[in-house]
């Protein structure tokens, strides 16, 4: 009888043993406790597109640790992966987990889609073909980024970016106040700091603001641009205008002509955009209600009547745009805003197929 016990216990640890040998090093390591699947992240951002635009934007929303996943989604598989194996070498150094894939399931449950894909114009194309050849683009992403993500926030950053986050609002069937592009909030960052660098003070220091189209017709608002309290226009009436002998107005054609310049010195604009655009999903992420010059549907304000999306003062929080505020604007801004308004929908009105 002992004997029969010895050998079933010997037996029974024999086979024991050989099943921890054949055993992976995880099995060994780890004793698991739940096996159903995981929840899914609270706080998920895509980002669409991995260019220089796109990379840019994902790296400093990774260091200002805004989410716990990142996705990374574009059709060009090799940079994908190259730019999704990059990040991911660097996890040590990071609070986000990083995925990437070219089909859009890897977006599901995002809180915030930032859109940075598209073509660039080509030599000799008009601004409207542009468009069209974008318009045929997006009309394969954000139905896709709807689908998987359908309570999002997209931030459209591609160019041009008003019109672009037009056709978003149209193709993905979303509330206005949940389709926000990235607009003028980089514009008033340049004008800030071009005026607070004239006056020799920090950028932080000195309000102002760019409106209006993200370009050629943007709106910069001389009337409400102070220092501590101090309205630069009340020192200088002519502040802005071609009689003042300050010759402030250059501070905005400089503006409009920052991005121009960038591009032909290094071949492209990325780090400061990127910065604009993780200050704007801060904002939506923390539920901040911050103010931001974004870009949103303005039809019915300032008597513009056509569905465009321009940017004016938005109060940004979780849900998206839960504001905007009503600036006393001078009757020549309100002018060059509605002229901002028709600009952009010259070009929309002849968009085909959204």
């Amino acid at each position: 009888m002992l004997i029969t016990w010895w050998y079933l216990y010997f037996s029974a640890r024999s086979i024991v043993l050989q099943s921890f040998k054949m055993a992976s090093v995880v099995q060994k390591l780890i004793a698991p406790l739940f096996t159903g699947p995981p929840e899914p992240p609270a706080n998920k951002v895509t980002v669409v597109g991995v260019g220089q635009v796109g990379m840019a934007c994902a790296v400093s929303i990774l260091l200002r640790e805004l989410a716990d996943e990142l996705a990374l989604v574009d059709v060009a598989e090799d940079r994908l992966k190259g730019e999704a194996m990059d990040l991911q070498h660097g996890s040590l150094f990071l609070k986000t987990k990083v995925v990437a894939d070219k089909d859009y399931s890897v977006t599901a449950n995002s809180r915030i889609v930032v859109v940075t894909a598209g073509v660039r114009q080509q030599e000799g194309e008009s601004r409207l073909n542009l468009v069209q050849r974008n318009v045929n683009i997006f009309k394969h992403i954000i139905p896709q980024i709807v689908k998987y993500s359908p309570r999002c926030i997209i931030v459209v950053v591609s160019n041009p970016v008003d019109v672009l986050t037009y056709v978003t609002w149209k193709l993905s069937g979303l509330p206005k106040h949940r389709v926000i592009g990235s607009g003028t909030n980089l514009d008033s960052a340049r004008f800030r700091f071009l005026v607070a660098d004239k006056l020799g003070i920090h950028t932080s220091s000195l309000h102002g603001w760019i409106l209006g189209e993200h370009g050629d017709s943007s709106v910069p608002v001389w009337s409400g641009t102070n220092v501590a309290g101090v309205n630069l226009q009340m020192l200088n009436p002519n502040i802005g205008t071609d009689s003042d002998e300050e010759n402030w107005k250059e501070t905005h054609k400089m503006v409009v002509q920052s991005a121009y310049e960038v591009i032909k010195l290094k071949g492209y604009t990325n780090w400061a955009i990127g910065l604009s655009v993780a200050d704007l999903t801060e904002s939506l992420m923390r539920n901040m209600n911050r103010i931001h010059p974004v870009s949103t549907m303005v039809k019915g304000m300032y008597g513009i009547t056509d569905e465009v999306y321009l940017s004016l003062p938005c109060v940004l929080n979780s849900g998206g745009v839960a504001s905007v505020i009503n600036m006393t604007l001078k009757d020549d801004e309100v002018a060059q805003l509605r002229a901002s308004g028709s600009t952009l929908w010259d070009i929309q009105k002849d968009l085909k197929d959204i």
